[in-house]
């Protein structure tokens, strides 16, 4: 009896056990992307400066020392601030001597023009020769002259004493000074450079070999340290190249939005250019994002999705811009690849 109630217990395990194992694993359902076209290009990264579009550095029109400086980076001035003093008793000096020259410069002409109207009256009742009036006479536009000479020299003087003190030619942010109390200004010498805040730019030194490519780009970022993307108002490529380091210079303006950025600030510049990249021969090429590419060792390759799950497919990529890669061999557009290789590549994966 025991071995007749064996058996139907055998055959039920058997039968249970056979349907497990005849049963479909679970679906794996993978988001895909349609392969489309894309322009054909490459993508240029270079570093920039940002730079205040207008700006001017307060020079020494006269010698001095520096008596006061005013003014500190960072200082906001209003046009015609002081920004600083320079000594001007040397100035004052000579703006003395010159008046002095013009009074002396009047009196001798006064003295030569009373020597020439009384060689007149002598000449004209002979008692003085024809030569002796004209050497009267050339006297007198020497001394002419000579007060024009002089009357120059103080206007000059008088104008250079104007120079002692230094004022903000804009409203303006004090981008650095060039000197302290004390120091002395030699004419020409930088003493404070301002900028006008709000206005900035990004200038980078591109390759004289890339201006072609970078004219021709459809897309220009600024990508500031903290991630921040600026997109310029222009692009002013610059119609020279330095003859020594061979780039020009690209002057990018900025939108309001950088109005709070520094001066001086290290940045990059991000282009994507339409031109072909070199040996495709082809005008488009197919984009895939990313994450759709799997890379084992030396092969780069894409799940397409198929009928009955997905296909490995080896792919050749080209230049990467953002988020998308260019695909240039082993794809045709309209096809859909799995924008998630791993679970693409599971047993019962199929396409979403």
């Amino acid at each position: 009896m025991k071995l007749i109630h064996a058996i139907p217990f055998a055959a039920a395990l058997m039968l249970t056990s056979a349907a497990a194992q005849t049963t479909d694993p679970a679906e794996i359902r993978v988001p895909t992307v349609l392969v489309g076209a894309a322009a054909s290009g490459t993508s240029l990264e270079l570093d920039a400066v940002l730079e205040p579009v207008r700006q001017a550095t307060v020079t020494a029109q006269t010698g001095g020392n520096v008596l006061a400086l005013r003014v500190a980076a960072g200082d906001t001035v209003r046009r015609g601030q002081p920004l600083l003093r320079l000594d001007d008793r040397e100035v004052r000096a000579n703006t003395a001597r010159s008046d002095a020259a013009v009074v002396q410069a009047q009196a001798e002409l006064r003295n030569v023009q009373q020597v020439v109207e009384r060689n007149r009256e002598l000449k004209k009742n002979g008692f003085l020769s024809a030569a002796a009036l004209d050497s009267a006479e050339n006297q007198v536009k020497s001394a002419q002259a000579a007060l024009a000479q002089a009357q120059a020299a103080r206007v000059q003087a008088t104008v250079a004493q104007g120079y002692a003190e230094l004022v903000a030619p804009f409203d303006a942010v004090v981008l650095t000074t060039h000197v302290q109390a004390g120091d002395l200004a030699l004419p020409g010498r930088a003493l404070v450079t301002v900028y006008q805040p709000g206005l900035l730019r990004a200038v980078a030194q591109v390759p004289a070999s890339r201006v072609a490519q970078l004219n021709a780009a459809s897309d220009v970022v600024v990508l500031l340290p903290d991630g921040q993307r600026l997109v310029p108002t222009d692009r002013d490529m610059q119609p020279t190249a330095d003859p020594v380091s061979q780039t020009v210079e690209w002057r990018l303006p900025l939108p309001a939005s950088a109005a709070g950025l520094r001066p001086g600030l290290m940045v990059r510049v991000q282009a994507r250019t339409l031109l072909p990249a070199a040996g495709t021969g082809t005008a488009d090429r197919l984009s895939l994002p990313t994450r759709a590419i799997l890379h084992r060792g030396e092969l780069t390759a894409v799940y397409v999705a198929a009928a009955n799950g997905f296909i490995l497919r080896a792919v050749r990529t080209g230049p990467t811009g953002g988020d998308t890669v260019d695909v240039l061999t082993g794809l045709r557009a309209g096809e859909r690849v799995a924008l998630d290789p791993v679970r693409a590549g599971l047993p019962g994966a199929i396409a979403q």
